[in-house]
């Protein structure tokens, strides 16, 4: 799993400029789909985010793909993506506490989102756009816990803002200086691992605290 999932890093930057070489402007419903899909369905949590959105911003400085409608088109995909997950999470509800763990759902995942919580408060809607898992399962706990929708959507609206503009404008400004071009793979993994940190410290720190109790 580990393999594929490096090969697909590996490979997205190729396969998304293959798709804009083939099919054009399809490439805008393309990208809306998958981020629509990975903010919106908490059972996909692995799809990708952060490298796509930058490889995009690079495909737009070399191609006919024009970054502001990017931008604009996959921030209205962040945001409806997490509205959907939001009323999916208030319609389960805390039903959700006793499901057993399965193939696409881990329990872990949402307690893992739930101490995101605990440390940040409603802001986790927005830190979370930027950590893989938590940014899938943050608008589905909201839901779960019935934060007023006001107060989710403005927090919904910022961070997906922030994130899809700061990672497609990131790609468009910098993906195409030489070096960067030529690496482009090493600096989506590298995007990747960068953005598992949050999620790193936290086990650790979980770890550490289990062995004190332990202790």
């Amino acid at each position: 799993m580990i393999t594929t999932l490096l090969f697909s890093l590996l490979a997205l930057d190729q396969t998304l400029a293959n798709f804009v070489a083939q099919y054009g402007p399809w490439v805008y419903a393309l990208l809306f789909a998958v981020i629509f899909i990975e903010t919106g369905v908490v059972v996909l949590p692995f799809l990708p985010g952060d490298s796509l959105l930058f490889i995009a911003g690079t495909l737009a400085a070399t191609t006919e793909l024009d970054v502001h409608l990017l931008v604009v088109l996959l921030t209205l995909a962040a945001i409806l993506g997490d509205s959907a997950n939001y009323a999916i999470g208030r319609k389960v509800g805390k039903r959700v506490y006793g499901w057993k763990d399965s193939r696409w759902y881990k329990r872990a995942y949402l307690e893992r989102t739930q101490k995101f919580y605990d440390k940040y408060g409603n802001a986790t809607i927005i830190i979370a756009r930027f950590v893989p898992i938590v940014r899938t399962f943050a608008p589905f706990l909201a839901g779960v816990v019935a934060m007023p929708y006001p107060r989710f959507l403005t927090y919904n609206v910022t961070g997906g803002t922030l994130w899809i503009c700061a990672l497609v404008y990131l790609g468009y400004f910098f993906g195409n200086i030489p070096f960067i071009k030529n690496n482009l793979s090493f600096f989506v993994i590298g995007i990747v691992l960068i953005s598992l940190i949050p999620i790193a410290v936290t086990f650790f720190k979980e770890r550490a605290a289990a062995k004190r109790g332990q202790g």
